[in-house]
């Protein structure tokens, strides 16, 4: 026979409940952890620059990931159950609460004005990008234990492997149900992966278009249907990827880091300041690119701005780190 809860257990409140689930604990902590938010969906919003890597720099990756894991067949059970309670208490939702809530306010909030930005001044804004992954490489590599063979191997391969797929070109594809589903695992997994991007995946995979357009207009035609449908691939893909990640870095760290690493080594590529657009695409009235060539800067009184957004993209990693390491 079970045993029988103790008092405290039987008046488990829901602020108690609220205040046991992991999370923030002050105020302080709660905008902290917001403002990482906001600077995440601010990268999730530009094509080529991944929220994933933002968590890496500013130190809330693997709790990221342990946050989404909380969401388990445990939990998900309790619920069923009809012991919310308990479940509020296992899964880690004042984490994600704070945090999801910071990267749907920049998405609202932010996107219009990223896109003013880069579209009049793109070369300082991608130079501030590049400084800033520039030095997250640096950050998330010092943490590899002891660099080898294997190590070099795994980083080499994921590099060469994110420097292809920024540089595909997008394809048209069919607004099946099932492909649909794909999409949203796909581009829910590359959010979370430092260097991919999940809004660049869907570019490629030719439905960016039909998602923004459903997102736009949700109860026309059938777009209702595919937002639920592709919803469920996002929900199932961070829900099983999370695990994997984790699992990988708990078993495989030195493996899974150099593979982390590599992949933000490739992506550089995509945040290179200085391109010459080739191929571009009409998205709802706003012009996308969808294939560029990287080139070399010109060496004369423009080079100023540019250096200095570099500089200070690399500072933001390096004051994020000490604040990180000072708490």
């Amino acid at each position: 026979m079970p045993e029988p809860k103790t008092e405290s257990e039987a008046e488990l409140t829901w602020a108690q409940a609220w205040n046991n689930a992991p999370g923030p604990k002050s105020m302080r902590e709660a905008l902290t952890l917001f403002g990482k938010g906001l600077a995440m969906g601010t990268a999730d919003i530009i094509p080529g620059v991944s929220g994933g890597t933002i968590a890496f720099i500013t130190g809330i990756y693997h709790h990221l990931l342990s946050a989404i894991s909380s969401i388990n067949l445990s939990s998900i059970w309790l619920g069923l159950q009809g012991k919310f309670k308990e479940a509020l208490v296992e899964i880690h939702l004042r984490f994600l609460i704070v945090l999801f809530g910071g990267i749907f306010v920049a998405i609202l909030s932010t996107a219009r004005l990223m896109h003013f930005l880069l579209a009049n001044y793109p070369v300082e804004i991608w130079s501030l990008f590049f400084g800033l992954v520039l030095a997250s490489i640096w950050y998330v590599g010092r943490a590899i234990p002891s660099w080898n063979v294997a190590a070099l191997l795994t980083t080499t391969a994921g590099g060469l492997f994110a420097y292809q797929v920024v540089g595909l070109i997008p394809i048209q594809t069919p607004n099946s149900p099932q492909f649909l589903f794909f999409c949203g695992l796909i581009a829910i997994c590359a959010m979370i992966l430092p260097g991919l991007s999940g809004s660049f995946l869907l570019l490629i995979l030719g439905k960016y278009q039909f998602i923004t357009s459903a997102l736009r207009s949700p109860f026309d035609d059938g777009h209702l249907e595919a937002l639920l449908v592709f919803t469920a691939g996002c929900l199932i893909g961070i829900l099983s990827f999370s695990r994997i990640l984790k699992f990988c870095l708990q078993r495989f760290e030195q493996i899974t880091m150099c593979l982390l690493t590599g992949l933000m080594i490739g992506a550089m590529r995509k945040v290179w300041p200085w391109k010459v657009v080739i191929e571009s695409e009409l998205i709802n009235g706003k012009e996308y690119v969808v294939r560029e060539e990287n080139i070399l800067p010109v060496l004369d009184a423009s080079l100023f701005m540019p250096l200095v957004m570099f500089f200070l993209g690399m500072s933001a990693v390096i004051i994020l780190e000490q604040t990180a390491r000072q708490r």
